[in-house]
């Protein structure tokens, strides 16, 4: 009788959790939660390459430490971010990041040959393709939350959602914290002699 009532119950139990979006919720969760995993392994992609970057910079413009000390404080929090898993905070930092990056890259206005420089070059592709992998899985993500949020407020689903305490997703989106990157001013002419000639590298 117990093994009747098994075979009978199971099934049923199946239709029932199907029917209620419990499956659906899982999925589409499943979706979000890859996509987001694909933000984090670009964010790291990305930190990675910024040491190469400022050492390449460096080897050219040693006394820019203003804008040395805002890229690693900004490659800080980006890495903070990544480790926390919170959405909003990674895109509050990689916006930060984005910043920093753009006035470190500025300073090669001021040093023709760090310009020129085949290390700085291919650091710089590098660094785009990094950024458009991120804008790809950002708008991924952000579509896989969106048709998980959708979701688990229609009915049934909504009663489900409460049930197992499914709670709407973050999407990758920066805060107004991401604006608070200090600025630095390029306006006056980098001390490199005549020619744009770097300093001395001994």
């Amino acid at each position: 009788m117990k093994h009747r009532w098994l075979v009978t119950a199971v099934p049923a139990l199946a239709v029932l959790c199907t029917g209620c979006g419990y499956n659906r919720i899982q999925k589409l969760d499943e979706q979000a939660t890859a996509a987001q995993s694909q933000i984090e392994v670009q964010l790291q992609r990305r930190a990675d390459l910024i040491p190469n970057l400022v050492a390449t910079v460096k080897g050219y413009a040693q006394h820019e430490e203003d804008v040395f000390d805002t890229v690693a404080e900004a490659r800080s929090r980006l890495l903070t971010a990544v480790q926390s898993k919170d959405p909003e905070q990674m895109a509050t930092a990689d916006q930060r990041m984005t910043g920093a990056l753009g006035r470190l890259l500025a300073i090669s206005e001021n040093y023709p040959n760090l310009k020129a420089d085949e290390n700085f070059l291919r650091l710089q592709d590098e660094l785009t393709g990094t950024e458009n992998r991120i804008a790809v899985a950002r708008s991924d993500y952000n579509d896989a939350v969106k048709s998980y949020n959708a979701y688990i407020r229609q009915f049934p689903a909504v009663l489900t959602a409460k049930v197992i305490h499914a709670k709407q997703l973050k999407y990758f989106q920066a805060t107004e914290q991401a604006t608070a990157v200090p600025k630095v001013d390029f306006s006056k002419p980098a001390d490199t002699g005549k020619g744009g000639t770097p300093p001395s590298r001994e």
